[in-house]
This record gives structure tokens, C-alpha cells and sequence, in this order.
């Protein structure tokens, strides 16, 4: 490491510059930088000073330093700052020099600049983030017999304006044809055709698991429907590898955190509220975590008895837990759900759940407390009467068609308490005719339902994901019979793309990528030709992800209305818009974003996320380093007697990409959310839409436009 720097000391200060002082520089810098710190080396009369020495700060001749942003979106266009330090009696004349990995820099990689005795001067690179992924930069500065470099590296995220579609289908004999067709304004550089073949249909299942391994919310809800789909997949993860989808060892670590977390969040009644311990226990959700530590402790991870010793002491005590202004159908179905789990506990209570279906007759109770009741006295010889009851309830309650079938059920206006949705049922419903009648003419029908229902390979909601999943997986061990002995193969066009073959039982599944390049040479529709030969079930996806050129999403109202605008904080100069709509920001200012979100009606579980543009921090009230943030004039928190305030919103999380907002009820009406900001790096931003939704309902949503802003 030394020598490199030493070759550093010895960069030519004879470099020619333009008339702006940029000079065009040629820099053999360190590959042996240490990567996510940054490592400072100075060079004085044969002595080196580390940058871990002590005071080391103080006896730097020369520093130079970026100041980049936290991350950036693709189409981003920042001005790196690099700040260069001369810490002698007398001036420096400095060349500084970048190298960068995953970006452009716009306007040449070299710099001369005068740097005035004990002081310090900005110098600015302007930077294109060419791609997602990481972008690195490497930054020396040298002087005479002094030098310095450092290292950065910030990911580089695809803004919220990609889009995504895909089929899914099987082929038990011969050949199907899909037209292919580029959108006629995809970027060529961003993703292109993707062509999935496999032998069983565990692998339509990718899409539903990503959704849960990558879905950014964590209340305690979706960190155990994560645990409960990775517990039911745990077996074939080692073969399942998805494009995107972590190595299984990774995944299995991930569930021993989300373990860890919800052991931190449980309440002393056993119970568990939505985002921390003190939190309001919710009879549902508590039950929901329960579900899944007994799927993990059954899939041999580490779960802390105390833990579920506790839950399950809640859960014989259920009805004590159950808050009075729940309704009947409601408190049922959650008497239902305890009596499931306590069944996988091995704590078996069939006496009580006959007792729940004479209370209440079958007709008194939804379709899904049914389902876990099925699942709780199948197999029990006391139980038949009940059973036969059951399955009849059934059958006459099934909307079926030549195809498919799917249940219906709904608990009112208390909807919202049990996370409730018509594909969990069907879920709920479809384990338990696997378990009770395995030749019912239901279940096929109820699984080729629920395939049909996913949007984007998955299901509405982490609640549907997590249950569909457990179903779905007793369904795959249970009638995949025919041994697979087959070849695939793939044609594009007149293009031959691929074949592979399948021999025997496997999870592997045959991945083929066309870019969008490739795709976009011709401007026609091309038929992709999917064959297969031998016996067996050929399984595949086709599906396509690009980019739109204008990375401009316009408003879109889906049972939410949202709007955003910047506001200036100190001076009133600091921020304005243009009539195009681009919003300018004057660097080292604070700005407040504020978010205007209209519901016409109730709305349940809501997230309200806004992306922050790459060149903007947020200031988090909560730091102590923060300082005083003033309060919005014009807001309900200013106006109001500090007795009376009450934010509509329960959490709020502040990320270096975006905030968040949630609430398990919205009135219908106006709801404003704002925070401040502090404008950090010039450039010329992406930003994409501010967005609301229903967590556990994402057709109903609502989001802006996309923003241009540019800090100057």
C-alpha cells in the first residue's frame, strides 16, 4: 500500500490547464484502495503518516475529501464535490484526479486548482450515473512531495418509473408461441427479455418469494409472513435460485434476525402490537407471530421457548385478549385462528372448536375460520358430524368455473382487524382440503384460482404471499407424481436461443436472458417458440423489464389522490419552479417536502412513502445533531393547543433514499406529511413519485408525478 501511495508523491504539479483551470490528468491510482472507508496517506521527507495514527488530522499537509450523496438514481447528473485541504504556511498548487466505476464523468477527469495557506477549496466533477448498481470513485490529490487519496462507493438505484410483466404457463405436450415485442421507447441499456423454464411449478413461486424477501416495510405482521414463507420453502432452497433472490444460507440468516426482532417486540401479555414492545397488542397479529415462530421451530431454527411459551399461553386465553368493540364474525375467526396454531403446537383443542361451530353454526362463522376448524379436526373420529358439515359448507360455498375456484367471505367493517382478503381464504381453505380430502376436485381448481390472481408473480399482500405460500408448498410434495425426462428448447424469431434438459426430479430451473439491445434491432413483433419433448410438466415464464426513455411517471389515482411540493425553510429565494415543472434548490439550503394525500373514503394499513431526490437529506428530529427544525406555519401541528395534536400517521421511518409514513386507519379526507430536507450535493435529479397505498390492498393506491430537481 505505501509504495503505491509513494508513486502518488511523485505526480507531475507541470499540468496544463484550460482557462477554468481543468487539466487533463493521468493518474495511476492505487487498485489496492481499501474499499468502504476512506484511507488517507501523507508523504512528507520519507515519512509516511497512516491514517489511523493519532492527531493525524492536524499534521495532513494535504487533504482531499468527496462529499457525495448517500446513493443515486439512474438518469442522475451530480456535481461531485471534493473538498482539498491545505493545512501548511503557504499555498499549494494541486492536481486532483477521479477514476470512476459505474459512472461517466462529463467533463473530464482532472483538476488544477490553487489552494490558499491554511484553507480550503471546492472542486466539482460532474458525474452521470450510467447504470444500477454501485458506482466507485477513486480521488487523488497531489503537490509537490504531498499527496492524498480516498475511496467512496454508493449504490445506484433504478428509479420507480421501470416496468415490469410477465406470463406464466405449462406445456404438457408440443410447443407454444408467445409474441415478443420491444417497447418503442425502452432504454436499450436497461433489461430486456427473460425466459424461466422448469420442471415443477415451484418455480412460479419466484416472484411471490422475492416480494417477501425484498419487501421494505418490517411491522411485525411482515416480518412473520417473511419467516413463514422462508420456514415453508426452507427445504428446496438450496435449489432455488432466482434471479435477484438471495443464496439460501443468506435467507436463513435473515429469518434468525427477523426472529431476534420480533422476540424484541413482544409484549409482556404475550401479544404483540404492529412496530415495537409497549405497542397495543392486536389479537390478530398476535396470533399471526405465533403462527410463524412454531413454522420455524418447526423447520429447526432457533426460537427462544420462553417466546413461545408466552404466545401460547396468549392463545388459550385468546377471548380475554379480543377488545369488546370486535364484532362476532371477527372474534370467531380469531378464536378459530388460535385453535389452528395451538394445533401445530401440538396443543390440540378439538372439544372447544366443536363447542365455537355449535355457538355459532356454520353460517355464523367466515369461510376462512372454517378452513383453520377443517384443518383442526381433520382426522378427529369425535369430529365427524362436524367434519361432514364442514365439507358440504364448502362445496356449496365455492365459486367454481370450468377451471378455477375461489372463495369469498368478509368480516364488515372489521375488515381491517384481521389483515383479512379473499386469496388468503382460498389459501387457508386449500391446506386444509389437502390435508382432509386429497381427491377433492377443489383443490386443483382452487390452485390453478389462485396462480390466475397473482399480479406481477405474486399476490396482493405479504398476509396472501405468506398463506398461499404454506398451501401451495403441501400441494407441490403432495401431486407432482409424474418423473420428469424431458428436453426444452427456445426460439426467438428464425433465432435459435437455448435449450436444457430435465431428468429427473429437480427445483432447477433453465434461465435464458435476451437484453433489450437485442430485442429493440427490430422494430416487429417476434414469436418466442417454447417446446417440449418427453414426458413430464413443462413449467416456464416469460417475462420482460425495461425502462421508459423519459423517466417520467404522470399521476395516477387508484383510490388515493398524492401531491408533492418543495417549500423553502430560511429564505424564500432558496427554492422555486419553473413552468415545466422542474423545482430548483439552492445547495446548503433546508427545504420542506410536503405531501398532500386525499382519501375519498376509510382507508386500512396505509403506507405513505416519498422518494428524496439523491441531492437531499433528510433531517431526522429524532437525531440530536439535528438541531431545531421549525414547524410547517401552515400546519394543523402549528395551529392546534399542543393538547389537541394528533398526527393521522402511527410510524414514520427516515431512510437515506426515501421517508415513510403508516397508518392502520385513514378517515376519508385531506392529510398532509412533511419533513425537512437539506439540499447537500449540486447536480440534476430524478425523483420519483411520492406514492400512497393499501398495504394489504396495493390496487388501491395513488401517486404523483415524476420530479425533476436540480440543486444549484
Amino acid at each position: 500500500m505505501r509504495e503505491n501511495f509513494n508513486a502518488l508523491a511523485t505526480f507531475a504539479p507541470a499540468v496544463p490547464t484550460d482557462a477554468n483551470g481543468r487539466a487533463s490528468v493521468k493518474v495511476k491510482l492505487p487498485d489496492s484502495l481499501t474499499r468502504y472507508r476512506v484511507m488517507a496517506i501523507a508523504v512528507a521527507g520519507g515519512k509516511q503518516f497512516g491514517a489511523n495514527e493519532s492527531n493525524i488530522t492536524a499534521r495532513l499537509p494535504l487533504m482531499v475529501r468527496p462529499s457525495a450523496p448517500r446513493f443515486l438514481n439512474f438518469g442522475d447528473k451530480i456535481e461531485l464535490p471534493v473538498v482539498v485541504q491545505n493545512q501548511t504556511d503557504s499555498p499549494m498548487d494541486v492536481a486532483v484526479a477521479v477514476r470512476a466505476s459505474n459512472a461517466e464523468l462529463t467533463e473530464g477527469s482532472g483538476r488544477r486548482v490553487i489552494v490558499p495557506a491554511n484553507d480550503r477549496v471546492e472542486v466539482r466533477f460532474p458525474v452521470s450515473a450510467a447504470r444500477a448498481g454501485t458506482a466507485r470513485f477513486q480521488i487523488a490529490g497531489v503537490s509537490g512531495k504531498w499527496a492524498d487519496a480516498a475511496e467512496i462507493e454508493l449504490p445506484v438505484w433504478t428509479p420507480a418509473t421501470t416496468e415490469a410483466f410477465a406470463t406464466y404457463g405449462e406445456i404438457d405436450e408440443g410447443a407454444i408461441a408467445q409474441p415478443v415485442k420491444a417497447p418503442s421507447d425502452a432504454i436499450k441499456q436497461f433489461g430486456g427479455l427473460e425466459i424461466t423454464t422448469s420442471s415443477t411449478e415451484l418455480q412460479a413461486l419466484t416472484d411471490a418469494m422475492l416480494y417477501l424477501v425484498a419487501y421494505p416495510f418490517e411491522c411485525s405482521e411482515q416480518l412473520s409472513s417473511r419467516v413463514l414463507a422462508v420456514a415453508a420453502l426452507k427445504d428446496v432452497l438450496a435449489a432455488f435460485k432466482a434471479k435477484g433472490l438471495p443464496e439460501p444460507k443468506e435467507m436463513i440468516a435473515a429469518v434468525d434476525r427477523d426472529l431476534k426482532r420480533l422476540a424484541s417486540m413482544q409484549n409482556d401479555d404475550g401479544g404483540f402490537g404492529f412496530w415495537r414492545r409497549g405497542d397495543e397488542s392486536w389479537p390478530y397479529l398476535s396470533i399471526h407471530v405465533a403462527h410463524a415462530l412454531q413454522r420455524a421451530k418447526e423447520k429447526d431454527f432457533e426460537v427462544p421457548a420462553p417466546m413461545i411459551e408466552r404466545s401460547k399461553k396468549y392463545l388459550r386465553e385468546i377471548e380475554q385478549h379480543i377488545p369488546n368493540r370486535y364484532g362476532p364474525y371477527a372474534r370467531r375467526a380469531l378464536v378459530a385462528y388460535s385453535l389452528y396454531v395451538r394445533n401445530l403446537m401440538g396443543d390440540k383443542d378439538s372439544t372447544k372448536a366443536r363447542r365455537l361451530i355449535a355457538e355459532a353454526g356454520l353460517d355464523g362463522l367466515s369461510l376462512e375460520a372454517i378452513g383453520w376448524l377443517l384443518s383442526v379436526l381433520s382426522g378427529d373420529p369425535a369430529s365427524q358430524v362436524e367434519l361432514a358439515a364442514i365439507r358440504k359448507h364448502l362445496n356449496n360455498h365455492a365459486t367454481e368455473e370450468a377451471s378455477t375456484a375461489s372463495f369469498v367471505t368478509s368480516y364488515g367493517d372489521s375488515d381491517y382487524l384481521l389483515l383479512h382478503s379473499d386469496r388468503r381464504t382460498d389459501g387457508v381453505i386449500l391446506e386444509a382440503l389437502i390435508k382432509d380430502q386429497p381427491s377433492s376436485d377443489l383443490i386443483p381448481k382452487l390452485v390453478r384460482g389462485l396462480l390466475a390472481h397473482r399480479k406481477a408473480g405474486h399476490w396482493e399482500n405479504t398476509q396472501e404471499n405468506a398463506f398461499v405460500l404454506l398451501a401451495l408448498d403441501k400441494y407441490f410434495a403432495t401431486y407432482e407424481k409424474v418423473t420428469p425426462d424431458f428436453v426444452a428448447q427456445a426460439w426467438l424469431g428464425e433465432d435459435y436461443v437455448g435449450k436444457h434438459e430435465f431428468r429427473g426430479r429437480s427445483t432447477d430451473r433453465y434461465n435464458v436472458n435476451v437484453p433489450m439491445r437485442a430485442l429493440a434491432e427490430t422494430s416487429v413483433s417476434q414469436n418466442l417458440i417454447l417446446s417440449k419433448e418427453g414426458p413430464g410438466r413443462l413449467y416456464y415464464r416469460i417475462g420482460m423489464q425495461y425502462a421508459p426513455a423519459s423517466l417520467k411517471l404522470d399521476p395516477s389515482e387508484h383510490g388515493f389522490t398524492v401531491e408533492r411540493v418543495y417549500e423553502a425553510v430560511d429564505k424564500s429565494d432558496d427554492v422555486r419552479k419553473d413552468a415545466d415543472g422542474t423545482w430548483h434548490i439552492k445547495a446548503g439550503a433546508r427545504v420542506r417536502v410536503k405531501l398532500t394525500m386525499v382519501a375519498p373514503s376509510r382507508r386500512y394499513h396505509v403506507a405513505l412513502v416519498d422518494p428524496i431526490p439523491a441531492g437531499l437529506e433528510a433531517l431526522n428530529p429524532v437525531l440530536a445533531v439535528t438541531g431545531a427544525i421549525p414547524l410547517d406555519p401552515n400546519s394543523d401541528e402549528f395551529k392546534l393547543e399542543f393538547w389537541w395534536r394528533r398526527a393521522w400517521f402511527e410510524h414514520q421511518n427516515m431512510r437515506d433514499e426515501r421517508v415513510e409514513a403508516f397508518a392502520s386507519l385513514v378517515w376519508e379526507g385531506v392529510h398532509t406529511y412533511s419533513y425537512v430536507a437539506r439540499a447537500t450535493t449540486p447536480g440534476v435529479f430524478v425523483v420519483p413519485p411520492a406514492k400512497a397505498e393499501e398495504m394489504y390492498h396495493p390496487e388501491t393506491f395513488g401517486r404523483g408525478g415524476t420530479d425533476r430537481v436540480i440543486v444549484e
